[in-house]
């Protein structure tokens, strides 16, 4: 076996000129997941981040909704190109789950379903603040796609 095949890939490296910034974009992970995959990753990240604001902040919507908008990124740029347009839609799905860790349930589950549509009402500013920023971005990534695919022969 060569020395090289032993060794592994080659690390990726910033060009002389370009900043550190370029290289740290390059090293952060870069999956495409399918539209279910994207959904999952939503709801998923989203019940946690739901968990760990009410153990940290004491279940503060706004806190719940700063932290749903990376969510949106992430899931904006995750995607893969021939699922794009499923990203948008998975995302109030993944808002509202994330809504039960949060939601003031004192009386059970119908309790706790009133307060997640209470969070919901409240808090419509941030669900379609980070949906249209993900709808933003995967039209960009749609167009840019799409016009990749007429250039090639």
């Amino acid at each position: 076996m060569p020395a090289a095949a032993r060794r592994g890939p080659e690390p990726v490296r910033a060009p002389a000129d370009g900043p550190a910034l370029a290289l740290a974009v390059r090293r952060f992970p870069n999956p495409r997941l399918t539209g279910l995959g994207g959904g999952l990753f939503c709801v998923a990240a989203m019940l946690l981040l739901g968990a760990l604001d009410a153990l940290l902040f004491g279940s503060s919507l706004i806190a719940y909704g700063v932290l749903f908008l990376p969510v949106c990124v992430l899931t904006a740029l995750w995607v893969r190109p021939g699922d794009l347009l499923t990203a948008p839609v998975a995302l109030p799905i993944a808002f509202g789950a994330g809504l039960f860790p949060v939601a003031d349930g004192s009386a059970g589950f119908l309790g706790s379903l009133m307060g997640v549509f209470t969070g919901l009402a409240t808090q419509a500013g941030w669900l379609y603040g980070g949906t249209l920023i993900a709808g933003v971005m995967v039209l960009v990534r749609r167009v840019r796609w799409v016009r990749a695919r007429r250039r090639r022969p």
